[in-house]
């Protein structure tokens, strides 16, 4: 099952961090994927081109944040989510119910990455950016 969290407005990379930081901390959820506009390279300076830090490991955040997608395992785990947004999102926001992250391999994909398309791992499929480098844009995160 997928959920959207839409916040009222677009995230600041601190705001993006604690978030996470909380979201990590809900048993249940299976897969986060932030989804917003695409930051300008480190190069430029852009204030919102951040390195963040989750379970001890830095991320280079790329986007700023719009959306949140996240793969739950049970319905049970919406309260705790909308907590964690209450707490970081005062603005407001709104969580939706659907399909939004891919979870099978698609001919997109098999064109992005032809004969290779079978070494991808099953976590990774819905993760990916057909028009980037796989390495420059997903960081996989291990629960422990």
């Amino acid at each position: 099952m997928d959920i959207e969290i839409f916040p009222n407005r677009i995230l600041s990379a601190d705001t993006t961090e604690n978030l996470l930081k909380d979201l990590d901390e809900i048993e249940g959820i299976k897969k986060i994927l932030l989804h917003g506009q695409k930051l300008p390279p480190a190069e430029s300076g852009h204030p919102d081109r951040k390195i963040i830090t989750l379970k001890k490991q830095e991320i280079d955040l790329q986007v700023k944040t719009g959306r949140i997608l996240l793969e739950i395992e049970t319905p049970i785990v919406v309260k705790e989510i909308k907590n964690a947004c209450t707490n970081h999102l005062p603005f407001g926001f709104s969580i939706n119910y659907g399909t939004y992250i891919r979870k099978e391999k698609t001919v997109t994909d098999a064109l992005k990455y032809g004969e290779t398309l079978a070494e991808l791992p099953d976590e990774l499929v819905g993760l990916t950016d057909q028009s980037a480098q796989l390495s420059e844009r997903v960081k996989i995160l291990k629960k422990n």
